[in-house]
């Protein structure tokens, strides 16, 4: 009987199988001998081309170089498989990882921005990791330049040592952008590095929204420190968003254009939040609090946090329609009086 390891990866690692067909052909059939037992029978059946299925000697070998390299896999039925990941619906088959998957159990924030950052809001993301990392959350970001970066040396710098996630649009072995080589080791010794490529694997561009979504997927909110219109940030945050989880922004100035994707999300979201974790007795999960990101250097750390809105009415005063119920923070409706 085959290893069922070596199954499950010849399964992953087929042409054409991605991680929704692999959901449904292990649900269907029950392991991965029997899906590719039934995947040539098919392709039989309706006469067209059997699929490729990668060879036993090739991940075989991959193993053996996951294995070199001090890492391991980790599968989605596995029991120290990130719940949170779990839940959407395209989450990878398989994780390679290097170091300690307990981070992962731990309430995460993913923090993702521009490559090109500011000087300040690369101080900001530091210092928002950082307290974070003191307060028990892990910080999950992508090991780019710029924020990415920031964000997880201020989240080592923490109380709680290496309370930090890289996720790598590359194999376990390359290091991208080759000057973070050393803070991707450091991540690896200390904190958790995944990756979802198979060790040797280049980045390459289709990779690298495919390393969005676990990023995303492993967090209960992503934070957007800066980010242009139509970058990887909000790919990321769009993800975060149809998984069901918080989406937050941190405004910047309308003259820089390395803010205006944050500002557009805070624009559709009317609120710049900021997180901070509470725990209820009685729950094992923490619920997120949201406050003003304009509070972050103010040493306001005891703000009551703002009601749930319902949805704003329309009314018409004196002519001129308003809105009530506004969701800016401070605000009352208003109306222009006539003259």
């Amino acid at each position: 009987m085959a290893d069922p390891t070596v199954s499950r990866l010849r399964l992953i690692r087929t042409t054409g199988i991605g991680p929704v067909t692999y959901r449904q052909l292990i649900a269907r059939f029950g392991s991965a001998d029997a899906a590719i037992d039934a995947l040539l029978m098919l392709a039989q059946r309706g006469g067209g081309r059997s699929p490729r299925i990668a060879d036993a000697a090739l991940a075989e070998r991959e193993m053996a170089a996951t294995a070199r390299l001090g890492a391991r896999y980790l599968f989605l039925d596995d029991p120290d498989y990130p719940r949170l990941l779990a839940e959407i619906e395209t989450a990878p088959p398989a994780l390679i990882l290097r170091g300690d998957i307990a981070h992962a159990s731990r309430p995460c924030i993913a923090m993702v921005g521009a490559r090109n950052a500011s000087a300040a809001a690369c101080r900001f993301a530091c210092q928002l990791a950082l307290q974070l990392a003191e307060e028990g959350t892990t910080i999950v970001s992508g090991l780019a330049r710029g924020i990415d970066t920031a964000a997880h040396i201020g989240a080592l710098g923490g109380g709680s040592s290496g309370a930090t996630i890289g996720v790598i649009a590359s194999g376990i072995d390359i290091a991208y952008p080759p000057d973070n080589t050393a803070l991707q080791e450091r991540i690896a010794t200390e904190g958790l590095l995944l990756a979802e490529q198979p060790p040797g694997t280049e980045p390459k561009a289709r990779n690298f929204p495919s390393r969005n979504r676990i990023i995303a997927g492993l967090a209960i909110g992503t934070v957007v420190v800066e980010a242009v219109p139509k970058s990887g940030s909000l790919i990321t945050a769009r993800l975060a968003n149809e998984s069901g989880r918080e989406v937050m922004a941190v405004p910047g100035s309308p003259l820089d254009p390395r803010a205006q994707g944050c500002n557009l999300l805070i624009k559709h979201k009317a609120v710049a939040p900021r997180v901070r974790w509470r725990f209820k007795t009685g729950h094992d999960t923490p619920s997120i609090f949201v406050r003003a990101l304009f509070l972050a250097g103010t040493g306001a750390r005891h703000v009551t946090c703002p009601p749930v809105r319902k949805r704003p009415k329309l009314r018409l005063k004196q002519g001129m329609a308003s809105r009530s119920g506004s969701r800016d923070f401070g605000q009352r409706p208003f109306s222009v009086p006539r003259r």
